[in-house]
């Protein structure tokens, strides 16, 4: 039976934020369990492992290409190559990814779609082999992985494939409510979710666990925190990245709440969450990050337990200040305007958010509406 031919160069649709100056090394296609409530970014699509060989192509092609352009810049060239005939088909996106990752110093390197490590260890090292071998300067090889995979792979193969050089895991728990869990499809209960983060820190590899505020909605938004911190406290991971929710039209948890059966948090509600939720940490030296502009509060960064108090700060701020500065804060940073609390003060960021106010005639009744629509710009 003829096997699957090669189509050229390939790139996923997702990455994380910190891996904005990776170069995308897409082993995967799509999502293998893609039934979780709250994305819809693989809805539609059917899960598939690519060959490795087809990957170790990918590889060359961007070696070739970093080759190519470095030789061109060391003779005074700063233009890209022509492409002609000689060329594979999507050579061209190779090109452009390997120029991008040139530009970013070559230091670092993120394996797509979603659950890379779902593919056999063997075929996982050889192609991080094939990687380390192709740019012995890379520094960092990181991956998403879903939880019930990571539980099922034996030790002693995490322990290989982090000696091939896999350094960071990225993980949605999402949440550590096992309610919550279930009521989202997410595929994964608390257990596993404390097992999986257990052992990839016992390979040796760093671990990136993601908290969804607002995923358990008003009924369960108190165990949602409290449950969520409790995990993360037994998994002490190296970071913890927030990722709030937002509905845009078309997933089903969006087509839940339209039919009353999932009551979705206002910004003031997520405060009053992640402020519960950072207070239950404890006993833990992880590094918070709020790097991603769907979440309220950009500015909450730091480790714990030292930068607990000003992370706690953030929050108590906004919810001392006057309701309509909350509001002027909630349009300044749904439109991406104000990355921090003090931009309410920036004259010039100040007057744009006040145009904006006024454009849309926000009030107390309407602003949750307007904020919900405009985070899904974002999505």
């Amino acid at each position: 039976m003829m096997g699957e031919p090669y189509r050229g160069f390939e790139q996923g649709p997702i990455r994380p934020p910190s891996e904005s100056d990776s170069l995308l090394v897409r082993v995967t296609r799509n999502c293998p369990w893609n039934r979780c409530t709250f994305c819809g970014l693989y809805k539609g699509e059917r899960f598939s492992r690519r060959p490795v060989a087809h990957v170790m192509r990918d590889i060359d092609a961007i070696r070739r290409w970093v080759t190519v352009l470095r030789q061109r810049l060391a003779g005074g060239e700063n233009g890209l190559p022509v492409l002609d005939s000689q060329w594979e088909e999507n050579d061209w996106l190779a090109l452009h990814a390997a120029r991008n990752w040139l530009a970013a110093g070559c230091r670092s390197v993120f394996l797509q779609d979603s659950n890379s490590l779902i593919l056999h260890p063997d075929q996982l090292i050889a192609i991080l082999t094939h990687l380390a071998n192709s740019f012995p300067g890379i520094e960092r090889i990181t991956s998403y992985a879903r939880s019930q995979t990571v539980a099922r792979i034996a030790d002693a193969d995490l322990a290989r494939i982090a000696a091939a050089g896999l350094n960071r895991i990225h993980i949605g728990l999402e949440s550590g409510c096992d309610a919550v869990l279930a009521r989202v499809d997410k595929g994964a209960d608390r257990a596993t979710h404390i097992k999986a983060g257990h052992k990839v820190k016992a390979a040796g590899i760093e671990l990136s666990e993601y908290f969804m505020p607002g995923l358990g909605g008003r009924a369960l938004s108190r165990q949602h925190a409290l449950d969520s911190a409790e995990a993360l406290n037994r998994i002490d991971p190296d970071f913890i990245r927030l990722r709030s929710l937002a509905l845009p039209d078309g997933l089903i948890l969006a087509r839940e709440r339209a039919a009353g059966r999932f009551d979705p948090l206002n910004d003031l509600e997520i405060a009053d969450e992640l402020l519960l939720f950072l207070q239950a940490l404890s006993g833990i030296t992880s590094r918070i990050k709020s790097d991603h502009i769907l979440n309220l509060f950009e500015e909450i960064d730091g480790v714990l337990p030292a930068d607990r108090d000003r992370m706690i700060g953030v929050v108590h701020r906004f919810l001392a200040m006057d309701p309509e500065e909350q509001e002027l804060y909630r349009i300044g940073r749904r439109t991406g305007l104000f990355r921090k609390l003090d931009d309410c003060r920036n004259p010039s960021l100040r007057r744009q958010a006040l145009r904006y106010v006024e454009q849309w005639s926000v009030t107390a009744d309407n602003v949750d509406a307007v904020c919900a629509e405009l985070v899904k710009r974002f999505i």
